[in-house]
């Protein structure tokens, strides 16, 4: 420790990263050996090809041959469709395809893995203003050693998405309101996050309010932060109204994400009910669902995540709330986790004011340990297809 505390910060965040991601390399391309020829994967599957299962085959063909001009309908019921995934990440695979002369699969799991060494340099940078270096590289180790952290490096969005999520609430929490801005118009295009983000811009902007008597807010500044309350808005709206002006269809985009939903729509709430009693039974599964929602108001509210400060609290409460409220829970809820990374630092007990520093790699330690066994059990179980159907990551 005292030769890592010697090293550039970023150096050892970045180090870091990149060791879990050597590790879950290493077990994908195992895995690959087991995985049996599919049209995702060819008849030969290796590590590349892998890193296409799933939604990485709805990007690839996005990439390669772009969204449809109308909704798939099939005996009057809209089929699932490439409207339901956002278009920034396949489209920067596809200008790099064209730029390198290389095939989606190198190119779209090169991106995502560079987006995530990203993404762990700012969340580093994010945290360390926050709760010190010790506790921000204990924070992004966890993190980066997450059960379903091997998708940051799979032909998906997620570390596009995260790049873009750390970049904003930096920017947010040093009241770098235009750049927050257009990290937000970036998002818009990228992962359906912007209504929380909306919560946390709110609570930004009123903290920055509360201090105009110390401070006065000038007509400039006060303008760029609502130019940021703005742009959460707008994000929220563009991909739906792109989708119902490119097909001619004003619900397309919700019309798509229903295809995907249990009873073929959206309904709130109900999906984590419905879910709870199906894996708990009918006395013990509210109870759990009750647990687990205390829990999470007392990792966020209590003394021990004050150290994170206001935004990166209402974030991960905000986030959690949005999920419940749109996602229908299933398998795919491990990789929705990820962008919750600051509960990795409280769990660790970085988020104390006054912590015991001489913990934090011991903690930190087991549940790195305890995260790249769950990616093991992760790419077998989920990422892994067994034909005719399965589970997906």
């Amino acid at each position: 420790m005292r030769r890592l505390r010697q090293r550039p910060f970023l150096a050892v965040v970045i180090g870091v990263y990149l060791l879990c991601r050597l590790f879950s390399t290493v077990v994908i391309a195992v895995v690959a050996h087991y995985q049996a020829p599919v049209s995702w994967t060819g008849p030969h599957p290796d590590y590349f090809s892998m890193t296409v299962l799933w939604d990485g085959s709805w990007y690839r063909h996005i990439a390669e041959v772009g969204y449809p001009a109308r909704l798939p309908v099939i005996n009057g019921d809209i089929q699932q469709n490439d409207w339901a995934f956002y278009p920034a990440f396949p489209m920067i695979a596809r200008c790099l395809m064209w730029v390198t002369g290389l095939g989606f699969p190198v190119v779209a799991s090169t991106l995502s893995l560079v987006c995530g060494t990203g993404a762990a340099g700012l969340m580093g940078v994010l945290l360390r203003d926050r709760v010190g270096r010790r506790a921000a590289i204990a924070g992004v180790a966890v993190f980066a050693a997450f059960l379903s952290a091997p998708v940051l490096q799979l032909a998906y969005t997620e570390s596009l998405a995260m790049l873009l999520l750390c970049g904003y609430l930096l920017a947010i929490g040093r009241e770098r309101w235009l750049t927050a801005t257009s990290l937000a118009l970036a998002i818009g295009l990228t992962r359906p996050i912007a209504a929380p983000l909306a919560v946390v811009t709110l609570v930004a902007v009123w903290l920055r309010w509360r201090r105009r008597a110390e401070e006065p807010v000038r007509i400039r500044e006060g303008a760029a932060a609502l130019s940021a309350l703005a742009g959460c808005g707008v994000a929220g709206l563009m991909w739906p109204a792109i989708a119902g002006w490119a097909t001619g269809d004003p619900t397309a985009y919700t019309d798509t994400m229903a295809t995907w939903r249990s009873g073929g729509e959206i309904v709130p709430v109900k999906p984590w009910w419905d879910m709870a009693h199906y894996l708990a039974g009918d006395t013990w599964g509210p109870i759990w669902l009750v647990v687990i929602g205390v829990l999470l108001l007392a990792m966020m509210l209590g003394p021990w995540a004050r150290a994170l400060g206001p935004e990166l609290r209402v974030w991960t409460l905000s986030y959690a709330a949005y999920l419940v409220l749109v996602l229908d829970p299933w398998t795919s809820i491990y990789r929705y986790l990820l962008p919750m990374f600051p509960l990795a630092v409280v769990a660790v007990g970085g988020g104390w004011t006054d912590r015991r520093e001489r913990l934090l790699p011991w903690r930190a330690g087991l549940l790195v340990v305890l995260g790249l066994a769950g990616e093991v059990w992760w790419v077998w179980e989920l990422l892994r297809f067994v034909p005719p159907t399965d589970f997906p990551p």
